[in-house]
């Protein structure tokens, strides 16, 4: 849709008037979106799930057969899974031409691939909102199979758009596009249900007209076109048999909203607020995104343009439900959003009388959306914004850092025996790394391995070697290795807990340790030789162990892992050392500063620590460090800075009832009972829907203490009594239930109370 040209004015049109008439400057905000496009997009490899789906395009190109059950697991071997395995055949087609270089150009080249398809018959509004939505689109266009959904799901929005706004876009393109889709990625279903509501609202469309011979010619060319884009979605592999891995996909949804971070739902909090307000953050554009498509489903509604209208507001829904449909919702404010508005902009424009201030107005706005385009896009290319965000990829091609490339080496060179135990973010490495050689524990596929696994991993994870849970898990499935993956984004946040118990057992012994990963081998006959040829020490072994680098952020990542490595292995002196060679390189990462004091803590240099803590806070607002500084100010009683941290916590927390049972109980420290109530109060409204009760029980328990130190018994015996009902296996409870009938003379009572507790406390009386 072009812009329509200004009137000029009486006395002629100025030149700034003259430079932003008709498609000059959709055009110059277009080349913007693209340059940022290409630049937001062109990042080191680092999404797990690629690596597995490299593996899956290798085996099918070794064995020329495609497989429905899962062929590359020790645990879920022979279960059920089909996945489009075309994605795998192109990457693992461009790794032999490219290398990872090539795989990293592909991903920028999906953004502006992307971005351009979005903006090929559009407007200057529609490019502003590109502008907006790069990053949103970016994210998904990391390379993985679902890149070619966001880029296939922006050709056939563009093209169906046009199609019903002006009868030009050519469908016909769409059933052999489907083909393509059905045997790229899952995300094909994307486009059948678009293409459905376009058949929908076109059959409205043409029932609504006078009959005649034409509109039942073209409702019988509608119907034949729907018909050919079902058939499409039957030429792959299994025909009907791939909505089969859809409805998996669906039942698998519960968990992959709770453990998986890009199947969540979009929470609003003080701190997403505050991000929206941060345009240096990309981040902030995914609430510009929503805040977009609000405005354009207002606009619709009111001008009754009803199919704009429920498009938006399904694709916000779904995006409100699961973050991971951002990249749609973002396509389809562009395409949709960015016409609706258009046309409302345009008719507010006609109001006004001074043709050259509304034009200066709109090149002021034009002008600030290419300077923020123009800083972020520095902020890329200078690894400033992945760094400071602590980001697990950086600005340019390869391999991204937390990779444990150094590990596999090790394992491949030393020949180590299967199995080999890992988390799930680096089985799709381990498959693709060490080819057929060795199987996984588990990977980024969650459906083979059934919707208990990442809860069963977790446990397993956080469970120290001499546990029942790990020795019957390492007997029932014959692991003679382990691959911690250490990286400080996440998985060092499940080792740090069990690594210092790995690294004193004798029967598990290091024999590589880098500063993203470290090998664990079982001690027996057929490992002592590796064991004693590799003797690691791990209160002694040097960290970081790349060598130094040229390349900004992987110097900064290299130092800032090892200071958390070192960190999680108490040797903070050592972890302190590393942070500052970290910071020398780039002190604007709030998470190495949140590292750097609690290495001092572990020190027992808190006044430097609580400095760094409130360093990592002005940098950025995040939950562990809130809540550190939390516990650092009860533990030294400093009521009011506690109450102040609590507070702050619970406001940009995702589940706020845990600092706030902190906050009542710190209010019952400092005797003011009152408040206490009033924090209590508030936990059950602000647990997540569909959430335990253990805090609400908590908070019943809190607020009978609060009611117990103001001298009402009666309430406060009948707050524990709620407490018992929604944790009746607590003890504790019922222990403080008896003390408050005993105190109110209720004899009887109190005895049966103490009696339940004795009896869950394993002790029970005679």
């Amino acid at each position: 849709m072009s812009v329509v040209p200004f009137p000029a004015a009486d006395r002629g049109p100025s030149l700034f008037v003259r430079w932003f008439r008709g498609r000059t400057w959709f055009l110059v905000l277009a080349a913007v979106a693209l340059t940022y496009a290409l630049l937001a997009g062109l990042r080191t490899v680092s999404d797990f799930d690629l690596f597995w789906q490299m593996a899956s395009g290798r085996w099918v190109a070794e064995h020329h057969a495609i497989f429905s059950t899962d062929v590359f697991s020790y645990t879920a071997q022979g279960q059920p899974w089909i996945y489009p395995v075309g994605s795998g055949l192109l990457f693992y087609a461009a790794f032999l031409l490219g290398g990872y270089s090539l795989i990293s150009w592909l991903g920028a080249l999906a953004c502006v691939g992307t971005v351009a398809l979005l903006l090929r018959r559009a407007s200057a509004v529609a490019a502003v909102l590109a502008i907006v939505a790069v990053p949103a689109i970016a994210i998904r266009t990391t390379p993985r199979a679902n890149m070619f959904t966001v880029v296939l799901f922006a050709a056939f929005l563009s093209i169906l758009w046009e199609r019903y706004e002006n009868g030009t876009g050519k469908i016909w393109l769409l059933p052999p596009l489907m083909v393509v889709w059905v045997n790229l990625h899952l995300g094909f279903i994307s486009g059948l249900g678009i293409a459905g509501l376009y058949a929908v609202a076109e059959a409205i469309r043409l029932l609504g007209r006078q009959p005649g011979e034409e509109r039942r010619r073209r409702l019988k060319l509608l119907l034949a076109w729907s018909a050919a884009m079902v058939l499409a979605t039957l030429v792959n592999p299994w025909g009907w048999g791939v909505y089969r891995a859809i409805f998996r996909q669906e039942e698998a949804m519960q968990v992959h909203s709770i453990r998986i971070a890009e199947w969540t739902r979009i929470t609003i909090t003080s701190s997403s607020m505050q991000q929206a307000l941060g345009l240096r953050d990309p981040g902030s554009s995914t609430w510009w995104v929503l805040l977009a498509a609000a405005a354009a489903v207002l606009v619709a509604v009111f001008r009754r343009q009803w199919p704009a209208a429920i498009l938006l507001a399904g694709s916000l829904g779904m995006t409100m439900l699961h973050i991971r449909y951002m990249s749609i919702l973002a396509s389809i404010v562009v395409v949709v959003g960015g016409a609706v508005l258009a046309a409302e902009l345009g008719k507010i424009r006609s109001r006004f009388r001074d043709k050259q201030l509304a034009t200066f107005i709109a090149g002021v706005v034009a002008a600030a959306i290419i300077l923020l385009a123009t800083v972020r896009s520095a902020d890329l290319v200078s690894n400033r914004y992945y760094l400071s965000r602590d980001e697990i990829t950086t600005f340019g091609t390869g391999l991204s850092w937390w990779f444990p490339e150094r590990a596999m080496e090790f394992i491949e060179r030393e020949n180590l025996p299967p199995q080999v135990f890992n988390g799930y973010e680096t089985g799709g490495f381990l498959l693709w790394r060490l080819d057929a050689k060795y199987k996984d524990f588990i990977d980024g596929r969650a459906i083979p391995f059934g919707p208990d696994s990442l809860d069963r991993l977790q446990q397993i994870q956080l469970s120290p070697p001499e546990s029942t849970v790990w020795q019957q898990t390492a007997e029932t499935y014959g692991i003679n290795a382990i691959l911690f993956s250490l990286p400080r984004y996440g998985g060092l946040t499940q080792a740090a807990a069990v690594l210092p118990h790995f690294c004193s057992d004798e029967n598990w012994r290091p024999v590589y340790f880098d500063e993203v990963s470290a090998v664990f081998v079982r001690r027996q006959a057929a490992t002592q030789a590796l064991i004693d040829r590799f003797p690691v020490d791990c209160a002694t072994t040097p960290l970081p162990t790349a060598p130094k680098s040229s390349d900004r952020g992987a110097e900064f990542n290299r130092w800032a892992n090892a200071a958390a490595v070192l960190l999680a292995l108490n040797r903070s002196p050592e972890a302190l050392d590393a942070s500052t060679h970290a910071l020398n390189v780039f002190s604007g990462s709030a998470a190495l500063w949140y590292i750097r004091a609690r290495a001092l803590m572990a020190a027992g240099q808190t006044g430097e620590a609580e400095r760094d803590l409130l360093q990592s806070a002005a940098l950025e607002d995040r939950v562990p460090t809130w809540s550190v500084l939390a516990d650092l100010y009860r533990t030294q009683r400093r009521i009011p800075a506690a109450i102040d941290a609590l507070e702050h916590l619970a406001a940009i927390s995702p589940d706020p009832s845990g600092p706030l049972l902190a906050l009542g109980y710190t209010y019952l420290d400092a005797g003011k009972p009152g408040n206490a109530m009033e924090a209590f109060d508030r936990v059950p409204r602000a647990t997540p829907a569909g959430a335990p009760n253990p805090a609400v029980a908590e908070a019943d328990n809190g607020q009978a203490l609060a009611w117990s130190a103001t001298g009402d018994l009666a309430k406060a015996a009948s707050f524990e009594e709620q407490a018992v009902a929604l944790a009746p296996q607590n003890p504790n409870y019922w222990n403080q239930l008896a003390h408050f009938y005993e105190l109110q003379g209720r004899a009887a009572d109190a005895l049966r109370a103490s009696e339940r507790a004795a009896a869950l406390s394993g002790n029970p009386r005679p």
